[in-house]
């Protein structure tokens, strides 16, 4: 992973976060209500990038890729799936941050110009990876 790297998944892991909230609050209303396509729409497309990003090693499944537009998915399904990316983001950074003198941090490739480390390496600071134990 690179600082490219690091700015992608924080866009994305944001975006499923959002995401997940608002589909958690309309599947604990109705959680057989159908999707709307308009919702569907993004869920997809972030569906899409996230899987570009997290590669074959950190997807939730290997034989999904996204939802089907004709077989409009309820809520909890939506929920459900949204559930298992946050995860495997939260994978992906615990497999790349370091706890150094009390903080989290990126621990990722420099790029020229940077001040990197005796492994070519830079930190970049992050929150505490979700389900860490201390």
């Amino acid at each position: 992973m690179n600082k490219s790297d690091v700015d992608r998944f924080e866009k994305l892991s944001g975006q499923l976060i959002s995401v997940y909230e608002e589909m958690s609050l309309l599947s604990k209303k109705n959680p057989n209500d159908a999707v709307n396509k308009f919702k569907l729409k993004f869920v997809k497309r972030l569906i899409a990038e996230s899987n570009e990003f997290l590669l074959a090693k950190y997807c939730p499944f290997e034989d999904f890729d996204s939802f089907d537009e004709d077989d409009i998915p309820h809520t909890s399904d939506v929920v459900f799936i949204l559930s298992q990316y946050l995860q495997c983001f939260e994978k992906l950074r615990a497999d790349n941050v370091v706890l150094e003198y009390g903080s989290w941090f990126w621990q990722v490739e420099g790029d020229d110009g940077d001040n990197v480390d005796e492994n070519g390496m830079i930190k970049i600071r992050t929150v505490k990876p979700k389900k860490l134990k201390d």
